[in-house]
Order: structure tokens, then C-alpha cells, then sequence
């Protein structure tokens, strides 16, 4: 849950505006998108502006060449609010606005029936490495390899009610850049906003584990509804 992003390979512009109702001509908020990640299964994640630690998830199937939105939830961001994915420090407790993968889920319960997303058990040896000076840093761990300090990593069993179910967000994932963040994931709710990732209540996180299909590619979008941010692609 602590934060860093992997090396910038394309850079793009994603108008997120407010997802309301849409007006005449408009359209819905993935249709005015630039980038939704080549895929038919979008979740777009919505704050009112940078330094908002609450908004909107919603998620939408592409059928027919047309967005629908299929569900939504409130959703909850990090405590220091939104930044761009791309300059965004780790411990700073922000949410990175771009536009991501998802590779996989995990969870300490089951997964919900019809889950589709590969799926990992937590348990009691199961760490996320944040350690900067690691070579397994912003990976799954089990167990804590040595060069991995455990103040400087998270057992995800301590977060058992907020990794109930969980999806990986690709953020710094896939070449992970030092001191840009790790362990930024879609997970349940807690008490109160997160270190930056972003939460939704336990229903709807099982909702949308049992919604996507790895063969549709799905795509988190992070963003606000006051303009433009730059989308990070891997």
C-alpha cells in the first residue's frame, strides 16, 4: 500500500471529466477518452479534484462499439489526495492518476464464485516487497526473501479485511522505478482513505472480480473531473 510506477513508455492525453448523465452528443466518459487500453472492459475511478480523498468507480463493457456502464460504487483515494503517475514519490500517500493494467487478483478469503481474473491466497507468509534496495521491490513475496527489510514491507494478512479480494494495479509494476511506489492495488474498503490506493465497498470489489475477463483486458483508469492527465502506459 506504500507507492513508486515502472519506466514511461508512452505518454498520451486522458480527458477525465465528471461521469454523470451524459449530455446530448457527448457520450459516456470511455468514449471521450483518448486511451482506454485496447480492451472491451474498462474501470474508470473518478475524483472531484486532485486533493479529494473520495469519488466514483464505475465499470463498462464495450459491446457493439458502444460504452455501458454495468455498475458503480463510491470509491476512496489516497490521504495526500491524486497525483500524476508519472512524478509521483513513494510514502507520499497519493493515488497516481493514469491509465493501468491489472494482472492479477488476490485475496485472504475465497475468491468470489465466477472469477475469472488469476488468483492468489494470502497467507500468513504472503508479503508485498516496497524495500527500494530489494530485488523482488514492488512484487509479491512469499515468503520475505532477506534482502527484503519486513519494515519495509507489507504482510498481507495485517490488512485482512482490506484484502479480502484485491486486484493488482500495474502501477511501477512491470519495470519498477526505485522510490516511485509499490503495492498500489484495487482492494475493500478500511476506515478511512488509503496510502494510496484506491478501495470500494466489499460487495462491489466482488462484483468486479467476478465482472472482468483477462481476455477483454481490462484497464483501471484513474483521473479527475476538473481536466487533463497524462496517462502512463507499459
Amino acid at each position: 500500500m506504500r507507492t513508486g510506477v515502472p519506466a514511461l513508455l508512452t505518454v498520451a492525453l486522458l480527458l477525465v471529466q465528471a461521469a454523470p448523465a451524459p449530455a446530448a452528443g457527448r457520450g459516456p466518459l470511455p468514449a471521450r477518452m483518448t486511451d482506454t487500453g485496447g480492451g472491451s472492459q474498462l474501470i474508470t475511478a473518478v475524483a472531484p479534484s486532485p486533493d479529494a480523498t473520495t469519488g466514483t468507480l464505475t465499470w463498462w463493457d464495450r459491446r457493439g462499439g458502444r460504452w455501458t456502464a454495468t455498475g458503480t460504487a463510491p470509491a476512496r483515494f489516497g490521504a495526500g489526495g491524486l497525483v500524476e503517475g508519472s512524478v509521483r514519490r513513494q510514502d507520499t500517500r497519493t493515488t497516481p492518476t493514469g491509465l493501468y493494467g491489472l494482472p492479477f487478483a488476490f485475496g485472504s478469503t475465497a475468491p468470489p464464485p465466477g472469477t475469472r481474473t488469476p488468483y492468489r491466497p494470502v497467507r500468513p507468509t504472503s508479503w508485498w516487497c516496497q524495500d527500494n534496495a530489494a530485488a523482488a521491490y514492488n512484487r509479491w513475496v512469499d515468503p520475505l526473501p532477506p534482502d527484503c527489510r519486513a519494515e519495509e514491507a507489507e504482510r498481507l494478512l495485517d490488512y485482512g479485511a482490506q484484502y479480502a479480494h484485491a486486484l493488482v494495479v500495474d502501477f511501477n509494476y512491470h519495470r519498477p522505478v526505485r522510490g516511485r511506489g509499490a503495492g498500489i492495488f484495487l482492494h475493500v474498503n478500511g476506515e478511512g482513505a488509503t496510502a494510496g490506493c484506491v478501495s470500494v465497498p466489499a460487495p462491489a470489489m466482488a462484483a468486479l472480480l467476478r465482472w472482468a475477463e483477462p481476455a477483454r483486458r481490462p484497464h483501471l483508469a484513474i483521473g479527475t473531473e476538473s481536466g487533463a492527465t497524462a496517462v502512463i502506459r507499459y
